[in-house]
């Protein structure tokens, strides 16, 4: 089966270099950037990153879209994180919808705007 991106378009990578630097800053250790990992039913999902705090495994999507991140985009990388055993995923995006944050909240789903992220690095 093909790998079905949780992004349209590959982020750029001034982005990716910038929620590396948070994620250390962190204390997170980085472990792969862009993978393609196959899951219990099957089909393979891309991630942009691979985070882990502890003993602890993430997937990471970054959005770099000029528009609200919609719950169908939140479930979806749930989803997928659940099928390739990852723990909870974390998602980066401009903003997101009140539905978004309802079901990333009910799930323990991280999600952070790029604002957040930036200033943590300042």
């Amino acid at each position: 089966m093909s790998a079905e991106p949780i992004t349209p378009s590959k982020p750029s990578s001034d982005l990716i270099h910038a929620v590396v630097q948070y994620f250390k800053k962190e204390g997170y250790k980085v472990s792969q950037n862009n993978t393609v990992l196959e899951g219990f039913s099957g089909v393979t999902t891309k991630f942009d990153l691979i985070v882990q705090k502890g003993h602890v495994e993430q997937g990471v999507g970054i959005k770099e879209w000029n528009r609200t991140i919609g719950v169908n985009v939140i479930i979806k990388i749930d989803k997928a994180s659940n099928d390739v055993g990852l723990s909870r995923p974390i998602i980066i995006g401009e903003k997101f919808s009140d539905h978004a944050k309802a079901y990333a909240h009910r799930k323990k789903i991280t999600l952070l705007t790029k604002r957040q992220m930036l200033q943590t690095l300042r």
